[in-house]
């Protein structure tokens, strides 16, 4: 995990404690395990002493909680703020029934968000997974990994996109160059359609939701070129729904482009 602070934005006035607390707070939150200071200092960069006081801080608010052995573990606290968050945003609960009817098609569904340089899925759910196992079942996954990340980092200029991975290992890629240029192909194709199972011939196929973008959708599965449109009319019209029940909550959505070319993008 790369320390966020070594990343400036023209215009910004970044707290570095702020910056630093969160950046702790994220890597605890993802730690499968409770985790010590010392681990936890090398895994976010940061000092150890700095990265005690900070766990210190979150578990006296009751975010992290200390175990027997002096690890740290997320509290209730992490709970509190991650079910505030979900319901006030909306998004995961007005989704749900978009998200539904794109199991039709027997392909695995997914909606996701982007953190840095990784996908977080609100929602990913393989055929026949009841809908209450989708939710929040899979951590943060490498972005350029897989459809519904490549989708969110083309709806970024390049320039954000060489500022989060400068001078550090991209997966799948093996230049920064290399993946401009991919993304620039999902901009062109208005989706991104990534092959994940060589062995399988087996594709995902992603839209991103919003203007400005805020999620992206997707299926995963068998598919073909030919079942190309039919999939694509389905996400876009699972992206209008899940944009117009939430317009009172952000802005409106502008997908419905006829022009659009069913082309390979990735």
């Amino acid at each position: 995990m790369r320390n966020p602070s070594r990343r400036a934005k023209a215009g910004a006035q970044p707290n570095q404690s702020l910056i630093d607390g969160i950046t702790v707070l994220q890597a605890l939150a993802t730690s499968t395990e409770p985790v010590g200071c010392r681990e936890l200092a090398r895994r976010v960069d940061l000092e150890t002493t700095r990265v005690n006081r900070l766990l210190k801080t979150l578990a006296y608010l009751g975010i992290a909680h200390q175990t027997s052995d002096r690890k740290y573990r997320p509290g209730s606290g992490m709970t509190v703020l991650a079910a505030q968050s979900l319901f006030a945003s909306g998004l995961l609960r007005r989704a749900l029934p978009a998200l539904e009817g794109l199991r039709r098609f027997g392909h695995t569904v997914a909606m996701g968000v982007l953190w840095r340089d990784n996908v977080s899925y609100l929602f990913h759910a393989p055929p026949n997974m009841p809908e209450t196992d989708a939710l929040g079942r899979i951590g943060l996954y490498p972005a350029t990994r897989g459809g519904i990340g490549m989708a969110l980092l083309a709806a970024q200029d390049d320039l954000e996109v060489e500022e989060t991975y400068a001078e550090h290992e991209i997966p799948g890629y093996s230049s920064l160059q290399e993946l401009l240029t991919s993304l620039a192909a999902v901009r062109s194709a208005g989706f991104v359609r990534l092959r994940v199972k060589d062995e399988q011939e087996q594709h995902t196929v992603a839209i991103t939701i919003g203007t400005p973008v805020y999620a992206a959708i997707g299926l995963s599965g068998w598919i073909p070129s030919a079942a190309m449109p039919e999939m694509l009319e389905a996400l876009h019209e699972a992206a209008r729904h899940i944009g117009d029940s939430g317009k009172e909550r952000g802005p409106e959505l502008n997908l419905s482009d006829p022009a659009l070319d069913y082309r390979v993008a990735v």
